[in-house]
């Protein structure tokens, strides 16, 4: 059986929960200027949770939607990874929620995958991965989860929540292909947001705009270079 090519997105779906606060009445209950939200960082509405869905059951629904979407056979699947930082549990994946849709197939490799925004890319990029490993044997496909409900205590930070989930399937001869072999990443120990489990659980991050603008310019800088590095090696080696 011939090596994959031209791994990537094959189909994907999007889901949003159905109430939302308008951004520009958040303006006006914030009492900041009219088009700081709007204007300003180009936002409309906000989606948020009612008390009958979490984490699992939006994530639940986008993958439902892109199995039914797209008639996809559940036994063609291998592999599942799901990218959160919103947590129900300490233990218990969000995946295992996720194989109730998948019946008699039970194995499906992947598990969940948690670090603040950058977990959905890298589940993505595990599901790339397994499909370039495995599709000579198991010619099966990846899917990939992402999900997260963002809550922000009361300040300039709560414009920038929301909620919403995304599930694609990952293979070859995809439209929306990845450069095989050409990635970077850069990555140190940065205090600038994140969620302590304490004795009192509580959503609101803490949060240090001055360190996380520095981070990620530095993170961007980094990157954008290995990333330079790496392209002309491989172009150079061949």
């Amino acid at each position: 059986m011939d090596a994959p090519e031209n791994v990537g997105i094959r189909a994907m779906e999007l889901y949003f929960p159905r109430i939302f606060v308008g951004q520009s009445d958040l303006e006006k209950f914030d009492k900041v200027s009219s088009g700081k939200y709007t204007i300003g960082l180009g936002q409309r509405e906000m989606a948020f949770c009612a008390d009958n869905e979490d984490i699992a059951s939006i994530c639940m629904t986008v993958l439902a939607n892109l199995l039914e979407r797209y008639e996809i056979n559940i036994s063609t699947v291998g592999f599942l990874a799901v990218g959160t930082e919103t947590l129900i549990d300490k233990s218990k994946g969000v995946k295992t929620q996720l194989m109730e849709l998948f019946g008699a197939n039970t194995d499906i490799e992947g598990v969940d995958v948690k670090n603040a925004c950058f977990g959905g890319t890298q589940a993505l990029f595990h599901a790339v991965d397994w499909v370039y490993a495995n599709w000579q044997t198991e010619k099966r496909y990846a899917i990939v989860v992402m999900g997260d409900i963002a809550i922000y205590e009361p300040g300039a930070a709560r414009c920038t929540g929301g909620a919403g989930a995304f599930a694609a399937l990952i293979g070859p001869d995809a439209l929306i292909a990845f450069d095989r072999g050409l990635r970077a990443s850069y990555m140190v120990n940065a205090w600038d947001f994140y969620k302590p489990i304490s004795g009192v659980s509580k959503e609101f991050p803490v949060v240090n705009g001055p360190i996380s603008l520095a981070s990620y310019f530095k993170a961007l800088d980094a990157t954008y270079k290995a990333y330079r590095d790496k392209a002309s090696r491989i172009r150079n080696s061949g």
